[in-house]
């Protein structure tokens, strides 16, 4: 009977080690599955960023991550988010993708909200409708939402401006901002960044000259588009403030040319003096209402320092070198005025 039953014992035995061995071979398997669900590299690299609008959901994340290829395996980036309950934390913002990341480090990045900050670069724009177009095309808020609240009057009010002068809030710099950041908030905080750039040295110096601080970047506004080169700066602004205190026109061409609203007029002509407009300095005493362009800071500080001249006449050397023949009385302007109109026309310059 025992010699009988020792077969039937060790087909047992094998059975129970081939059992076990499968079932360590399945939870091997179903391990490397969750891990390279979990852990394994999914994203593509296709794409450099994530952009998630404000208001999405997560079937619009979804979507979004589907249509750019943005991952290898949607099913697997889907069932995981399920797992680690991202649908209820969706966070707008722009997320920078690295080539091959897991799906939980990328899950993990967007629930935290994690997102790479934008570095704008703001100088020289002319318009502000200009200044909106190019903020809308680095971050979420469309130019449409930003110029509604700039020409807003009870908006900007709070920020002792008005829709004319408004643009002398935005100083050229470079700043960090979320992508996401709303109209309104974006706008307070450039204006936080203005509060901090007019110390009260600054102030003081602005009221000694008789000046706000909008009237300053208004004034330097014209002097930075007058001087090609920053050396020149504080000379142009001594001369425009000695007509300032004078109650003499400014009659600076490049509120002319703003007030035309050509920027590609190289020569100024009588018809351009008589265009009808509050900017037109040689039709209206004083400082335009709102500025020209937006003033670099270099501009700003030479209206605050500038040089103390006697000058009340600019004009552009006949070299073309960017540097102006300053005069103090007419008889030596109207001198130096036909010999930059003399190299105008040899060079057949006529408008």
């Amino acid at each position: 009977m025992d010699q009988q039953q020792k077969p039937a014992s060790g087909g047992f035995k094998k059975f129970i080690i081939a059992f076990i061995l499968l079932v360590i071979v399945g939870l091997g398997a179903t391990g490397i599955f969750y891990y390279l669900r979990f852990f394994g590299p999914n994203v593509t690299g296709e794409q450099e960023y994530l952009y998630i609008k404000t208001g999405s959901d997560f079937n619009a994340v979804y979507n979004t991550i589907k249509e750019q290829h943005i991952v290898k395996d949607t099913f697997a980036f889907a069932a995981t988010a399920q797992s680690m309950d991202y649908p209820a934390r969706v966070k707008p913002g722009k997320y920078r993708l690295t080539d091959g990341m897991g799906n939980r480090a990328f899950i993990n990045m967007l629930k935290a909200g994690n997102q790479e900050p934008v570095k704008l670069t703001i100088r020289g724009l002319r318009l502000k409708t200009q200044f909106a177009a190019f903020v809308s095309k680095q971050m979420e808020p469309d130019s449409m939402a930003l110029i509604s609240l700039l020409d807003s009057a009870k908006y900007v009010e709070k920020f002792g401006l008005n829709t004319d002068n408004i643009y002398v809030m935005f100083l050229p710099n470079t700043y960090e901002f979320y992508w996401n950041t709303s109209a309104d908030k974006f706008i307070e905080k450039m204006y936080t960044y203005y509060t901090e750039f007019w110390t009260p040295e600054r102030k003081a110096k602005a009221e000694a000259l008789n000046l706000t601080p909008a009237q300053v970047s208004i004034l330097a506004s014209i002097v930075d588009w007058e001087a090609l080169h920053d050396d020149e700066m504080p000379t142009i602004a001594g001369l425009y403030l000695n007509r300032l205190r004078a109650g003499r026109k400014l009659e600076a061409d490049p509120t002319v040319i703003f007030a035309t609203g050509d920027f590609t007029i190289k020569r100024v002509l009588n018809r351009h003096l008589l265009t009808n407009s509050p900017y037109n300095t040689y039709l209206h005493t004083g400082l335009p209402p709102g500025p020209v362009m937006m003033p670099s800071i270099n501009a700003i500080k030479a209206v605050l320092d500038p040089q103390k001249n006697d000058f009340i006449y600019m004009c552009a050397k006949e070299d073309f070198s960017g540097y102006h023949n300053f005069a103090v009385t007419e008889t030596e302007h109207l001198k130096n005025a036909r010999r930059f109109q003399q190299a105008l026309n040899e060079r057949n310059i006529k408008r």
